[in-house]
């Protein structure tokens, strides 16, 4: 990976925050992507959010594309570009927890912290055997005061780095390769038949099921779109109207509700297109969908949430992975 050894701290914050929630394949292309948009501190802090958020667009959760934002024009403007070199500031900058400052400071500057993702956590419980739930509080402190413990001093960020490496590509969540493991004959789970169980987890994901109807809205050679701007999901991304029902009605009943709401006006539209149902896996909701095809036969005056685009201007704007389904069947 292109971060493995780099010492600028910039590169590595942004690498660490990418790949918060975040596979290494998906994550390599954003990465080389935002480094050669935005080689310095100074270009991304003063980055039209806009923009930046159109390079983000597939990432998900994108708060961390906020935060993203506001930590590079704190560093900007506020410490003169220089990053923060000790654990304890790094850790102060918003949308930096305990994983990401540790990482920093030991990559970076060869602080002694130690590095916890889930590989180390998968690692750590597999080899000693901790029987508590890496998701608990009392897990938490046996897992980070064993990691400290473990810790070369000296060496922390090749220490850190060779530990999140092993849990990747030796001691993986599924079919780890166990047999060949340098640790196979010191390792709790798999003299113990375990390697499946650890580590544990106390908190199951709830689903939260949602079914979203996206009008969307055409007059002449241009679209409504607007930006969600609600403390929701897709944040500072774009969306057509949306009316969110708790499963899936039928058309007539959408249209109706349509109108009652002000987004269309009776007689003065034509129904063009309903789209297949689409869906996407968030990590703890589902979300279903259609997307309506309307022709407005005049502007509605009423319409006053939005802005218009044109049809071939709608690829500028950051929209959610739900959307952009749509949006590549609409354009292929």
């Amino acid at each position: 990976m292109p971060w493995k050894g780099e010492k600028d701290p910039y590169k590595i914050w942004l690498s660490e925050i990418i790949l918060q929630q975040t596979r290494v394949e998906q994550g390599l292309d954003y990465y080389e992507r935002f480094i050669k948009s935005f080689p310095t501190v100074h270009e991304l802090a003063s980055a039209d959010d806009k923009a930046v958020y159109k390079l983000w667009e597939g990432l998900g959760y994108y708060t961390r594309c906020k935060n993203l934002l506001a930590t590079a024009r704190y560093i900007s403007k506020e410490l003169n570009g220089k990053f923060p070199d000790t654990y304890d500031q790094i850790l102060k900058l918003t949308g930096v927890g305990v994983y990401t400052a540790a990482a920093i400071s030991s990559f970076a500057y060869n602080l002694p912290h130690a590095v916890i993702d889930g590989n180390v956590f998968r690692v750590l419980a597999r080899i000693f055997g901790i029987g508590e739930a890496v998701d608990t509080v009392q897990g938490k402190k046996i897992f980070f005061s064993l990691a400290g413990e473990l810790l070369d001093k000296k060496q922390p960020g090749i220490y850190n780095q060779a530990m999140m490496d092993f849990g990747a590509v030796v001691c993986k969540p599924s079919a780890p390769l166990c047999p060949g493991c340098i640790f196979k004959n010191h390792c709790f789970a798999y003299q113990h038949g375990k390697v499946a169980e650890l580590p544990l987890k106390a908190k199951k994901n709830r689903i939260r099921n949602r079914w979203f109807n996206y009008l969307i809205l055409t007059y002449k050679n241009e679209v409504l779109i607007r930006e969600r701007t609600e403390k929701e999901i897709w944040r500072h991304l774009y969306e057509f109207n949306l009316i969110e029902t708790k499963k899936q009605g039928k058309l007539s009943e959408l249209l109706k509700t349509a109108c009652k709401e002000n987004i269309i006006e009776p007689d003065k539209y034509k129904m063009l297109k309903l789209s297949p149902v689409i869906k996407q896996q968030l990590s703890h909701q589902l979300i279903r969908g259609q997307f309506v095809e309307i022709e407005l036969l005049e502007r509605n005056s009423r319409m006053t949430n939005g802005i218009w685009v044109k049809k071939q201007d709608l690829v500028k704007y950051p929209f959610p992975r739900f959307i952009n389904q749509y949006l590549k069947q609409l354009f292929d």
